[in-house]
């Protein structure tokens, strides 16, 4: 199995390499932006890379100083921001002509040569060379666990340019074995089911909830001391607003990586071969999330799956339509089952916390959507806070009730989870 990882490290760049690598990048977007004009061209939208490199790379050639490689680089970027609509489109969603206007540059090993203490970079005149700003080796930061780890090897990176510095997201991966052979697959194990919300930013099909309250306490602390600094309107402001952006970025993602680390942990401790989340394509439009709320649930989503990747665990996406309004004990659906985080079905009088319904539905939709067992038929299960629903929604009671008991568990008692 293939483990990926994404290093950001920051650049030293001198003023000269620093005019060099701005112009590059401006080149870049320039060639991609040319490939994606090229490819809305007529009837279709052109998809395929081989096809966009017939027809667009002497052109490009000709009207940028950027080398061969970085041409191709600029293609690839172009032609997978074009199957990206395509695919949108197949959805029934809306979506426009990509613009390629966030700055940077995707490099690999024909444009970056990558030392233990510095990058060679190409750009429109030569290579330029930049030395990493690293942490303590000592430290236990991504950059001692990945980048300077012998197990990991660096297979390219994406040069960014953000709060007027350089930086480098470095990609890495390797090959790891599962740890056994007779780990169950995700056709044949158990799911764990993601409901995520703006009051509880995820909840988990085995009851345990994470709350949205310590994010939304630090958004409107930050937003409030933005605000303050506009008012002022001198230079000084300006230049604290930014700061204060940075610290929100970073306060943000440190709480993101925590709940992230604790879904995988809870997927692990209950044996979960699967993380299961609603798709989260217009979660703003239906639970009327802010900008910041749907960045987060993105940029977790994207932590869950690739720290799981490294223990074996799959993580999908499964439509939402009606998970919040659907009876998880016997499938009524109803607008009216729910009314703000409370959920009593009108049919069956099954009640719970609406979030913790919507995470046992995306769990089951998930089995419904793969309905198979594994050699022997096993079924798959919905991992909840003692024992599982299988895909009839169904409880079944564990061999023996080890799980530990979630934040919130079921009103019935005789089911358990």
């Amino acid at each position: 199995m293939e483990v990926r990882r994404t290093v950001p490290v920051t650049l030293d760049v001198d003023s000269d390499d620093d005019a060099l690598l701005r112009d590059t990048v401006d080149e870049f977007l320039f060639a991609a932006q040319y490939v994606v004009d090229h490819a809305f061209q007529g009837e279709y939208v052109t998809t395929s890379k081989g096809q966009l490199q017939g027809e667009t790379y002497d052109d490009v050639c000709d009207q940028t100083p950027l080398n061969t490689g970085l041409v191709q680089n600029a293609r690839n970027k172009a032609a997978e921001a074009c199957k990206s609509v395509v695919e949108r489109w197949k959805q029934g969603k809306k979506a426009s002509k990509p613009r390629m206007t966030s700055p940077h540059v995707v490099y690999d090993h024909r444009t970056a040569t990558f030392y233990d203490d510095y990058v060679s970079l190409a750009t429109t005149d030569g290579r330029v060379e930049a030395d990493y700003v690293l942490p303590d080796r000592d430290r236990e930061t991504p950059h001692a666990e990945y980048l300077f780890s012998d197990e990991y090897e660096t297979t390219g990176a994406e040069l960014h340019r953000k709060h007027d510095e350089w930086q480098l997201h470095v990609h890495c991966k390797k090959e790891r074995e599962l740890d056994s052979p007779e780990q169950p697959t995700p056709e044949n194990g158990t799911v764990l089911g993601i409901d995520l919300g703006v009051n509880n930013l995820a909840v988990a099909s085995t009851g345990t909830f994470w709350t949205g309250a310590e994010f939304d306490h630090w958004r409107r602390e930050y937003e409030n001391r933005r605000g303050d600094l506009q008012e002022c309107g001198t230079r000084w402001a300006h230049e604290n607003i930014q700061a204060v952006g940075r610290k929100e970025n970073g306060r943000f993602k440190q709480t993101l990586h925590r709940i992230s680390n604790e879904l995988v942990a809870e997927a692990r401790q209950h044996g979960c071969t699967v993380i299961a989340f609603e798709d989260l394509t217009d979660i703003r439009e239906r639970t009327g999330a802010s900008w910041g709320h749907k960045w987060a649930f993105n940029r977790l989503y994207e932590y869950v799956e690739y720290k799981a990747a490294e223990y074996g665990i799959t993580v999908e996406q499964v439509p939402s339509e009606n998970t919040s309004r659907r009876c998880s004990y016997c499938g009524f659906t109803h607008p009216d089952n729910r009314d703000g985080e409370a959920f009593e079905c009108l049919k069956c009088g099954y009640e719970n916390h609406a979030d913790y319904n919507a995470a046992k539905n995306i769990g089951l939709r998930y089995l419904r959507r793969n309905q198979t067992g594994g050699d022997e038929g096993a079924p798959l299960g919905v991992r909840l806070n003692s024992g599982t629903l299988n895909v009839n929604g169904e409880y079944e009671s564990p061999a023996e009730v080890s799980a530990r008991t979630g934040v919130h568990a079921e009103s019935h008692p005789f089911r358990g989870g």
